[in-house]
């Protein structure tokens, strides 16, 4: 079995690298500098699934991706002020964690992002400038 992204994840973020363990997806809502880490471990579903090798790089790969999206809200004039991590699963059930950059000040604050309606997608060029810092970092 080889790994593939679930649909959701297609139509709601765009790829932006692959790491040694994770997919990194910049999720399409522009409200937040936000990124998606889906394990290249087919079937797996909880933290379980992953080897206890494999946990301890996811676990580095969120640090990582901490970084990069608190560096994308930077690029955004817009630094941020908390880091929401989470793997939820209760949509789409493929393991996979949210990095997503917080400020106070933003739509939804303090309130969580996930199954909030009012997504506004990337512009190009915001996209397309997270994207190229993605691939770089």
């Amino acid at each position: 079995m080889s790994f593939t992204a679930d649909p959701a994840f297609e139509a709601a973020s765009v790829f932006a690298a692959d790491w040694p363990l994770c997919q990194v997806r910049l999720q399409d809502d522009g409200r937040f500098p936000w990124l998606i880490l889906l394990p290249r471990v087919p079937g797996a579903v909880e933290l379980e699934d992953l080897t206890p090798d494999q946990r301890a790089l996811l676990s580095e790969e969120i640090v990582r991706a901490g970084a990069l999206v608190r560096e994308l809200g930077a690029l955004r004039d817009a630094p941020v002020d908390k880091l929401n991590v989470a793997a939820l699963g209760n949509v789409t059930a493929q393991l996979h964690v949210h990095v997503v950059g917080r400020r106070r000040d933003d739509p939804l604050w303090p309130d969580p992002v996930w199954g909030r309606p009012g997504a506004v997608p990337c512009t190009t060029e915001t996209r397309d400038a997270a994207l190229t810092h993605v691939a770089s970092f």
